[in-house]
């Protein structure tokens, strides 16, 4: 088998169905095979659009997407995408050629040719491997999906050189390994249970890492009665129309005061971070217990009491065992009603602008509909907090690098892997035109897929932020394109929206349509 052959057969036996990628000269041998085989191509417009839709395919399947581009400036563009995945934990493979073995590294310019290809991907990356030989491509698969899959997710690039995609040679093909589950010690699940069953005013906080444990979140919280706040991450892990959920606003007043005010917090799979923590780091009074599979971050950004390095889904089954039957249940949770009501207050206030357009959303959503963002004011402001969502995985957004140009790329990702589910965009004017010509992506792949584009004529935060700073605004306007137009010229529908009814009438048409729909929506009513 040739190496491209290998490659190919290898990623398919390790449950790749879907590859987002564009070819070039120096992966026409992984092409050739990809051709013949059961791996779906997904033809991104530019490499970020690769990276970007690969991450959305893997949070919304729960699986590892997979960007395959060609050597040097390709490789190159797809930086922001993994050093997004990277940030929020995402399990994102880039394959690419590289340099052939028997090139002299020497800047004799060779088509594509970088100063040092592996060196820059293995900066916002978990691990960069290239290899040397046919014969290790398999095992080096195998490595690469250990490698994202085992402990905390992470992207990984996998190069391997063009003069070795072309050799022949007899060989194995990866083949996928059992990994083992992580579990913490049993005196430090008795410590935390014994915590949580003394406590008086619990609450849980939740993130990304929680993702496959939603029923084990719901089943906890509801044995203590605890109120659950979710990062932006973790939105949807508890459905936001539970009693006890007080939503995705972890930035928000109403919930630092809330989290100081418990005794004893849990906190799942969050490094209780700036990005969501933006107004500063939580004062907790009472006790502090942390899960999280990297042993590494459970000191981070909060020192706990109890530390719990293990599988979120574990650790929860566990600590719900050793509590037992009984707890006061979700309908009795003490003052957590009083906190929903003032969380949702403060979201309100501060998503005001947007209060009707989220609103218009919210109505025709599916229960496990899923959401994708920008970093927008809309979305941060608008969405984050005051659009309910009920499934794990349902809001995807760049929050911890926030990269802009994430969202309609992700929502490609998103849609080819659960094509049943409704999936939507809600973008900024400014952070869609990063990656704008992946809605010719979306129209290639017809996927019934809406894009929201909400335009307050530039990058309206930063403007804000200049103001705030008393600097003249500079380089933040931005003249608005008939965005509606743009889309059908690139094969989509395009609607020009007039109100928030409209808006709601359009998003169903759009669900059903035969191709992506982009609907651009004023900001505010403005013109």
């Amino acid at each position: 088998m040739t190496g491209g052959e290998v490659l190919t057969r290898s990623l398919a036996a390790h449950g790749t169905d879907v590859v987002f990628g564009i070819p070039g000269n120096h992966n026409l041998s992984i092409y050739a095979h990809l051709a013949s085989s059961n791996i779906r191509h997904v033809l991104s417009r530019h490499e970020q659009g690769c990276g970007y839709a690969a991450d959305g395919y893997a949070r919304s399947s729960g699986r590892p997407g997979v960007a395959l581009v060609t050597a040097g400036p390709a490789v190159l563009n797809t930086l922001a995408a993994l050093g997004q995945a990277y940030s929020d934990s995402i399990p994102v493979l880039l394959v690419s050629p590289g340099m052939p073995l028997r090139h002299p590294y020497r800047g004799n310019g060779h088509l594509h040719e970088t100063k040092d290809q592996h060196a820059a991907v293995d900066a916002v990356v978990a691990a960069s491997y290239r290899v040397t030989s046919v014969a290790e491509i398999g095992a080096a698969v195998t490595q690469a999906f250990v490698d994202m899959l085992a402990g905390r997710p992470r992207p990984v690039h996998l190069e391997v050189p063009i003069d070795v995609l072309d050799e022949s040679t007899d060989t194995e093909i990866g083949s996928p390994v059992a990994l083992p589950h992580v579990t913490a010690p049993a005196d430090q699940l008795d410590r935390a249970a014994v915590a949580l069953d003394e406590s008086v005013r619990p609450g849980l906080v939740v993130g990304g890492g929680a993702r496959f444990a939603a029923a084990e979140v719901c089943q906890l919280a509801e044995r203590l009665g605890a109120g659950v706040v979710t990062t932006t991450n973790g939105k949807g892990i508890l459905p936001e129309d539970h009693p006890l959920a007080l939503g995705a606003g972890a930035h928000l007043p109403a919930v630092a005061e809330w989290a100081r005010t418990r005794d004893v917090i849990l906190a799942v799979g969050t490094d209780l971070g700036s990005s969501d923590l933006w107004n500063g780091p939580w004062q907790l009074d009472g006790t502090l217990v942390r899960i999280d599979i990297d042993p590494r971050q459970v000191g981070v950004n909060a020192r706990p009491e109890i530390a719990l390095v293990s599988d979120a889904t574990h650790a929860l089954r566990s600590l719900r065992r050793q509590l037992g039957p009984g707890g006061v249940g979700p309908l009795d949770s003490g003052d957590t009603t009083a906190w929903v009501s003032r969380v949702r207050d403060e979201a309100d206030a501060e998503g005001a602008l947007w209060r009707e357009e989220v609103k218009a959303i919210a109505d025709v959503l599916e229960r496990d509909a899923v959401v994708t963002g920008d970093s927008a004011a809309v979305c941060y402001y608008g969405l984050r907090a005051n659009l309910p969502l009920h499934v794990a995985g349902a809001f995807l957004y760049p929050t911890g690098y926030g990269t802009l140009g994430y969202g309609l790329p992700a929502a490609i990702g998103a849609k080819v892997a659960a094509p049943e589910r409704q999936v939507m965009a809600v973008l900024g004017d400014g952070g869609v035109m990063f990656t704008l010509p992946e809605l010719a992506s979306a129209a290639s792949e017809g996927l019934a897929l809406p894009i929201v584009v909400v335009d307050n004529h530039g990058y309206g935060q930063i403007r804000r932020n200049m103001e705030l700073r008393g600097y003249s605004p500079l380089g933040v306007d931005l003249p608005s394109p008939d965005f509606a137009a743009v889309g059908r010229a690139l094969g989509c529908h395009g609607v020009e929206i007039e109100t928030p009814e409209h808006l709601s009438e359009q998003l169903v048409k759009a669900f059903a349509a035969d191709r992506p729909t982009v609907l651009h929506v004023m900001e505010g009513g403005t013109t």
